[in-house]
């Protein structure tokens, strides 16, 4: 199967927020590169980001499609969320989107004044493919790979204080071995036009390089912040085994207590059981925890 991005989500309606700062440029290469600023109903801060980074294989998907909503509960819990587009994979390929965010994150510490955010506390959330950028920018402080200084803010940090993943990809070449072992599947993302082929500019197989920099797991060491991984048992579309021996390699590396991980028993790929109110509690306990 060739992949196609044609797919897209529903988008939001965030009409409930009073008040919002819509499709801000934080750099002027593509017209990809906007974010929104949602902040709290009331008071003036310094708030918290929590900078949600949309899914949708690398090609797709959008910072206002519906996936925001629950992370839009961070309003309640005092935090400022931010929704960031980036360019995908018919723009830009590897490592262009993860430049991107992490531009998005200079740019919002370098005009937090003026929006109200504590330019001290990011935290990085994103859900399948937007989590492996969540965890690409947590792990990668001082990476010179993932930054572009052409994209403005040299001077100002992109390191984020914590990262929430749901469901992400993290070594490309495994997943359709993991697949297949775990009757799951279509296996296909070693195929040239998957997603991963198709982000990588390559097929996956020919670039081991490529994917090693693109593989969280690359940069795991002592100063990566705290990350919360959850992933369902049965998805069949990035299996659970990426973020099971996510987890496991930090642990190894640096110790127990730096990373949670939570496998949701049955739940598919981005299955309503990680945004159920039960869950959205938990993940906002994590952060709460490591303010």
């Amino acid at each position: 199967m060739v992949f196609s991005p044609d797919r897209e989500y529903p988008e939001a309606d965030v009409s409930h927020v009073g008040r919002k700062r819509l499709d801000l440029a934080y750099a002027g290469i593509s017209p990809s590169q906007r974010l929104d600023i949602y902040l709290p109903q009331a008071g003036e801060g310094p708030f918290t980001v929590l900078l949600f980074i949309h899914g949708g294989a690398f090609a797709y998907g959008d910072k206002r499609d519906v996936h925001v909503l629950p992370f839009l509960r961070g309003l309640d819990h005092g935090y400022a969320v931010v929704g960031v587009n980036y360019r995908m994979s018919g723009e830009a390929v590897f490592p262009a989107g993860v430049q991107d965010v992490k531009a998005a994150i200079r740019w919002l510490r370098a005009h937090a004044g003026e929006h109200h955010l504590d330019a001290r506390r990011v935290v990085a959330c994103g859900t399948s493919s937007g989590a492996n950028f969540a965890a690409l920018v947590g792990l990668t402080e001082g990476v010179r790979l993932f930054d572009d200084p052409t994209l403005g803010n040299a001077a100002e940090s992109a390191d984020v204080q914590a990262v929430v993943d749901l469901f992400g990809p993290i070594d490309f070449l495994k997943m359709d071995e993991q697949l297949t072992a775990g009757g799951l599947g279509p296996a296909d993302h070693g195929k040239p036009g998957s997603p991963e082929s198709l982000y990588l500019g390559a097929t996956i197989a020919d670039v081991p390089d490529l994917v090693r920099a693109a593989n969280p797991m690359t940069y795991i060491d002592d100063h990566m912040p705290p990350i919360l991984i959850q992933h369902g048992t049965k998805d069949w579309v990035v299996p659970v085994q990426q973020s099971i021996e996510f987890a496991r390699a930090i642990e190894e590396r640096v110790g127990p207590g730096r990373c949670e991980v939570d496998l949701l028993e049955g739940a598919d790929h981005d299955d309503p059981a990680f945004f159920t109110n039960e869950n959205l509690v938990r993940i906002f306990g994590f952060l709460e925890r490591r303010r």
